[in-house]
Formats: structure tokens, sequence, C-alpha cells
């Protein structure tokens, strides 16, 4: 029997289409920005870094960067009357790549509403912790501190606060008895880099949704 009446229009949807063009923010030596490139070249992978974007100058990300290829730019907070100024040239510097997704990788500076409201649903970050237990600058440091005997990484989906995003996905590194900030930080930095790769690719090929605290690929 054929239906009567209108056609009704289509539900919008909270699905954010997938990726090709990936911007990498950067703030020091680049691993995870490294770790991209090592697999953007390949068809398999779906997208490719066509911009770096530091937030200070002469830092290895940079050189890593520009020996790949793909062009840089650097927004200094300490040229810009404000942060407000700075967040609008760090938008306009990122916008200039059209991103269709933006990966902060090592970027040690929040991002303001002016910048996620450009890119919506389109940033995502690591932290090396299992959040949402220690977040900020010192999440390794704090984990010890607390005497976890289990860490680890997660990469989310970034929000107005500090860590707090929607949770895309999560790994473990187990605390050894004799471990100390840095032998933590980089057996957690290993794990980072792969998680980061197979969620930025996942994204790439499969599209991300966001649904208040809820994130998802594909």
């Amino acid at each position: 029997m054929t239906p009567s009446g209108p056609p009704q229009p289509t539900p919008p949807t909270h699905a954010t289409r997938a990726a090709g063009r990936l911007v990498v923010l950067v703030s020091g030596t680049g691993s995870n920005l490294e770790a991209l490139l090592a697999v953007h070249g390949d068809p398999g992978f779906g997208g490719r870094v066509v911009g770096v974007v530091a937030d200070r100058p002469g830092i290895r990300a940079l050189d890593i960067a520009q020996a790949a290829g793909v062009p840089t730019a650097v927004v200094a907070l300490g040229d810009f009357a404000d942060r407000a100024a700075w967040d609008l040239a760090l938008t306009e510097a990122v916008a200039v790549f059209s991103p269709d997704l933006v990966v902060l990788a090592g970027f040690m500076k929040l991002v303001g509403r002016p910048f996620l409201d450009r890119f919506p649903d389109r940033v995502v970050n690591t932290h090396p912790a299992l959040l949402p237990a220690f977040p900020g600058a010192h999440g390794v440091r704090d984990a010890l501190s607390y005497g976890v005997k289990v860490s680890g990484c997660s990469v989310i989906v970034v929000d107005g606060g500090v860590d707090a995003g929607p949770i895309l996905a999560q790994d473990a590194v187990p605390v050894l008895p004799d471990d100390d900030e840095p032998s933590l930080h980089e057996r957690i930095k290993v794990v980072e880099r792969r998680l980061l790769v197979d969620v930025v690719g996942r994204i790439v090929r499969e599209g991300l949704t966001v649904e208040g605290r809820h994130a998802r690929i594909g």
C-alpha cells in the first residue's frame, strides 16, 4: 500500500563525517606527530596530515613536520595582547588547512570556545592517564603520588574543560614497583602513540558520533 501525505524529513544526525584532512597541534618533541606521519601515506589509513601548528618556535615537532614536507605555522601566545586574541589567531591558522579532524598531539595549551565552535566535535586529544582520574598537566606524577597500580592513556573528544571531554578509547599500563615519573611516562607514551594512530585512523575511515558524554566511532 502506498503511504499518503507528503514525505517525512530525515531526522538530523549528530555524526561527524569521516575525516581525511588532519591538522596536528604540537608543543614539543613531536613523538605523536611522528607516529601519525609514519602511517599517513598508507591508503589503508585513509587520512593525511596536511598541516602542523605549534604554540612556540624552535621545537623538534616542527623539524619533523618540515622534514616530511608538511606545511607548518607557529602561533605563540606571547605574540598576542591576550589569550582571546591568541585563540582567534590559532583558530584561523588551523582553518587555513580546512581540516576534517584536528589532533592535539602533546599540545600544552587549552583551546578556547571560538576554536571548538569552529571545529565542533572534530578535535581530539591524548592524555597520559586513565581519565577521569588525574586530569591536567601532571597526570603521570599525580597517578604515581596516589599510589595506583595501573595507569595508562586516554584519547578524548575535546570540550571546554581540562581533559574533561567524552572518552573515545583507553589503554592500561601497569605501574612497576620501581617506576618514577620518567620511566612510567615513557612506557605510557609507547601505548599512547599506538592508541592515537588507531583511533584517528578509525575516525578517518568510519566517522565520529558525539552525543552528550558518549562518543563512538562509526
